[in-house]
């Protein structure tokens, strides 16, 4: 228990926030608005931005892919040096706000931008940003970290960096009411992960992060099992506060984080293309019996905090089962099939993957080897 913490971001909650943004970037600052697909032209959150942004000069990128790629990436990098942008404004879920943090990085860096996600840069400024979340999942709005891929490697990597921290973000429930029922699933199992995340661990007697940690995963339990509700503002709102607590930071501070189920899920969406939090539920049920011994305790202390269960000798292994349940309610999987039929194949591109990422000693205690990576996978293929 021993920190530092602060979150500057200032959140803008609520149906009709769009319009916060007109205040919230300076009149005299040229903008560049990075969007997606263009759903945003079909919900109204496009013609919001259009109004708020009336008296400023702005530009627009479209195009940002889900897992967004560096080879699209640097053409919105080009244009915030060729058009001198002072401010950008991400519009979108996760993947679009990711991707503008790695253009607002890179367009300070004279070098090759995946310099960033190698190591070979250090991010210490960039261009202010500012973003509009649509898709509830991440928490990628109020925090300083990205995930990049590069496509022509089939590479995926993280970076942190406080300079591209979103100076605010808007988070308007009205802004996921066209969501297909995929994505709204995908929100909830990821929140649901990175929560886990901090808190699937070890005891460390931090009441507050694992209170707050046990609320956010009640919370997740019981809009999951009020799927059917999806089109009401009460379960969007809590959806969308829920996910983005799950990952500004707080539950993190002064515990030991995991983040294994995400670095080999990485691997997934990299080789397969599968839905990032659907890697995800594919790989921790495995993980978590790989390793019970080792996370025994706060198994436990989650199947009677979260689950309601009654203390046994294996409670730890009722607990994982629940977990399968909760996703299984939701259609997300817990196996990997996108591979096709080769089992023995797909384990070892994975395991190369994540080898040559440097991803050989990962979880809390750094025990989860290579070795110990193909165990956990032999588990979760099919």
């Amino acid at each position: 228990m021993k920190f530092s913490y602060v979150n500057p971001t200032q959140i803008h909650f609520g149906q009709g926030q769009i319009a916060a943004i007109a205040t919230s970037i300076p009149q005299d600052q040229k903008v560049l608005v990075i969007y997606g697909g263009g759903s945003i032209k079909t919900n109204g959150v496009y013609d919001q931005v259009v109004t708020a942004l009336a008296n400023h000069s702005w530009i627009e990128f479209s195009g940002v892919e889900p897992n967004p790629t560096v080879e699209t990436l640097d053409k919105a990098v080009a244009i915030v040096k060729a058009e001198n942008v002072d401010y950008i404004l991400a519009v979108g879920g996760g993947s679009v706000i990711d991707g503008s943090k790695y253009v607002a990085a890179a367009a300070k860096y004279d070098g090759n931008g995946w310099d960033i996600l190698i190591g070979q840069h250090t991010v210490t400024e960039a261009v202010p940003l500012g973003a509009i979340l649509t898709l509830p999942a991440t928490g990628s709005e109020s925090n300083s970290g990205a995930v990049i891929t590069q496509k022509s490697t089939q590479t995926k990597l993280p970076f942190m960096a406080a300079a591209v921290q979103p100076k605010f973000a808007v988070l308007d429930p009205d802004s996921m009411k066209t969501l297909p029922e995929r994505q709204l699933i995908n929100g909830l199992v990821d929140a649901w992960v990175h929560t886990c995340e901090q808190y699937l661990t070890m005891p460390t007697g931090a009441m507050v992060q694992d209170g707050y940690a046990e609320t956010l995963l009640r919370n997740l339990l019981t809009l999951g099992a009020q799927y059917d509700n999806r089109n009401n503002n009460e379960w969007r709102s809590n959806l969308m506060w829920t996910a983005n607590q799950a990952l500004n930071g707080l539950i993190g501070t002064g515990v030991p984080h995991d983040w294994a189920t995400h670095m080999i899920g990485h691997e997934l969406t990299a080789l397969y293309h599968v839905d990032h939090a659907r890697s995800l539920s594919i790989i921790q049920p495995s993980l978590l019996r790989n390793q019970i011994e080792a996370k025994r305790a706060k198994l436990e202390q989650m199947g009677k905090n979260v689950f309601g269960l009654e203390m046994s000798d294996d409670l730890a292994e009722r607990t994982i089962v629940e977990i399968e349940t909760f996703y299984h309610s939701l259609n997300s999987p817990t196996e990997l099939t996108e591979h096709g039929d080769d089992k023995a194949t797909a384990i070892d591109a994975i395991i190369k993957q994540l080898e040559a990422h440097g991803m050989v000693a990962l979880g809390e205690h750094q025990a989860i080897t290579l070795e110990v990576s193909r165990e956990i996978l032999e588990d979760a293929v099919k």
